[in-house]
């Protein structure tokens, strides 16, 4: 990081803090904190809604993702659309008709108080834990930007996301989030023209493209049918439709967003707008992953990207050893060089015959360095049983810090702040609003002034934001960030997603059903993560069928009772 980086980086996040404490200004009562007076235009909350969505875990990870296992993972966001449609018809009205601060109060409406306490307390363990894993990325950067304890850098970030959000509660985090997901945008264009014109001369976007195709990172469409694969069509639109449903429909951090809308019309837009442009803003930001993947074709790439690690290896006895690697891998390296230019020459040609031999001796070439990269992480373990081998999160990270011009890096690296803060901040707010609402004033303290409530929530919001960045600690064990943020997800919502289904469509099964249904739900959920190699995005899937099947059956000893008109 040179001088005008920093001051790039520096301007951009005091600029973000400064106008989120601004905009916050004025919230008196809980109604004001917690919703914005339910004043939001449609366009706030969408960007709102996307800027959370795109977590500092987006940019760190994902081009990470695609670099090491291609654009397939676009598949998850395929249900997207088609999630925002229902919720816009169903959970949306529904929502704004009972004027409800949580999505879990529905729940006692049409449920009861334990059904209601369960949820939200679902709710309250899973998105707790995501929040220490969005403090942990850009830790992660400051980590790796100035050389120091990712500790201390998870408290630094965590400080200023409590500061401005316990400030100005959710209309200062959506202001922001709005403000945020513009800097993100404009940051990540010019890291993808970059990446382009980085490319050596002669090498156009299209032969860039071709080289993607033919070592397998666009693979964007898989039609294969196996619960074991993680990313296919099917696990995209069924899988992925759930985990939208649930994320969307049942967890606080998002329904809070459109719960501050001043009408269902608007509320209804938002969602539509975010189910349009989420897969193409996640193709986008695979494809930059994509990119990064063609320039290391043509520029020698680290054997190992985080390099604090490269560094610790190569001073310890297996340095070598770990030496000798480096020296075979730039050897391939110049071998898949030769072989490469044979393979942009081919697919010029427009033989067909030579375009398939040019593309399989490149990626047996490429297995062959594959292979020196395993071979030098099990050294790495050998070194230190405690390291993390995923070097995945530290691919973009890696390029960024050393090809990208001056001032654009201060750029990049102020979009994975923003983005982190975006994404933070909303979720310590629905926490907050969770754990006020549902928990404190409906079992604690039922009778209390509002002025009691605000400062509870302010309270409860940075405590929140304490063990958020205690949890960061652990993140690092984790692997892929946006994989495991999006596993965590996946353990519970489909419980909740079930819980909500047999409040909306299933209206003779009562509470005492459903309660004890999402136990069950829940349990085979975990069973299948810890002993199954059933892939993740089916857990929403069996979770959420499990729930309503069970529910369904011991509704016929537990009969509801007679339900109020809703």
């Amino acid at each position: 990081m040179r001088t005008l980086d920093w001051i790039v980086l520096g301007i951009t996040l005091f600029a973000i803090v400064l106008y989120g404490v601004y905009k916050g200004r004025g919230s008196k009562n809980i109604r004001g904190y917690l919703l914005a007076d339910k004043s939001m235009k449609w366009y706030t909350i969408a960007l709102s809604i996307m800027a959370t969505q795109a977590s500092a875990i987006t940019f760190t990870s994902t081009p990470g993702q695609a670099y090491v296992d291609g654009m397939r993972f676009v598949q998850f966001y395929l249900g997207l659309p088609i999630a925002m449609v229902i919720l816009s018809v169903t959970a949306v009205p529904i929502f704004h008709k009972l004027n409800v601060y949580t999505a879990y109060e529905y729940l006692e409406h049409r449920f009861d108080l334990k059904t209601r306490t369960l949820t939200s307390l679902i709710f309250l363990i899973q998105r707790g834990l995501a929040v220490g894993i969005t403090i942990y990325a850009p830790s992660l950067v400051l980590s790796v930007m100035l050389d120091i304890d990712i500790r201390i850098t998870s408290l630094i970030i965590g400080g200023v996301v409590i500061t401005y959000t316990t400030w100005g509660g959710v209309k200062a985090v959506n202001y922001t989030d709005f403000q945020q997901l513009l800097i993100i945008t404009f940051g990540m264009i010019f890291a993808l023209c970059a990446t382009i014109y980085l490319l050596p001369k002669g090498v156009t976007f299209g032969d860039a493209l071709h080289v993607a195709g033919g070592m397998g990172k666009l693979n964007l469409i898989d039609f294969s049918f196996n619960f074991d694969n993680r990313y296919n069509i099917w696990s995209g639109i069924f899988g992925g439709m759930f985990v939208a449903l649930a994320y969307f429909g049942c967890d606080q951090s998002q329904v809070q967003r459109y719960l501050t809308g001043q009408s269902v019309t608007q509320s209804r837009l938002a969602l539509l707008f975010n189910g349009a442009a989420k897969v193409p803003m996640q193709f986008f930001i695979l494809l930059i992953g994509a990119m990064v993947f063609v320039f290391y074709q043509f520029s020698p790439p680290p054997l190992f990207f985080n390099p604090v690690e490269s560094a610790k290896i190569q001073s310890s006895a297996y340095g070598t050893e770990y030496a000798s690697l480096q020296k075979r891998y730039e050897e391939v390296f110049q071998q898949k060089s030769k072989l490469l230019q044979t393979y942009l020459d081919a697919e010029k040609s427009g033989d067909k015959h030579r375009i398939e031999e040019a593309g399989k001796n490149l990626n047996e070439i490429d297995k062959q360095a594959q292979g020196i990269r395993a071979n030098a992480v099990e050294i790495l373990k050998k070194n230190d049983t405690s390291i993390d081998a995923n070097d995945t999160n530290y691919i973009f990270l890696s390029f960024v810090i050393k090809y990208l011009p001056v001032g654009l890096v201060g750029l990049i690296f102020a979009c994975i702040f923003a983005a982190s803060m975006s994404s933070s901040s909303g979720e310590l707010s629905a926490l907050a609003t969770c754990s006020v609402v549902d928990v404190y004033k409906r079992h604690f303290k039922k009778q209390a002034s509002d002025r009691h409530y605000l400062v509870v929530s302010r309270i409860s919001m940075a405590l929140w934001g304490v063990y958020g960045i205690a949890f960061a600690q652990y993140a690092s064990r984790l692997g892929s960030l946006i994989e495991a943020v999006n596993i965590l997800g996946s353990l519970f919502y489909g419980t909740m997603l079930g819980v909500f289904l047999l409040a909306f469509y299933f209206k003779w099964v009562g509470g005492t059903a459903a309660f004890i249904a999402a136990f069950v739900g829940e349990a085979v959920v975990l069973y299948c993560f810890k002993f199954t190699d059933i892939a993740w995005l089916w857990y929403n899937v069996i979770g959420c069928g499990v729930v309503v099947g069970v529910a369904v059956l011991l509704s016929l000893f537990f009969r509801p009772p007679v339900l109020s008109t809703r």
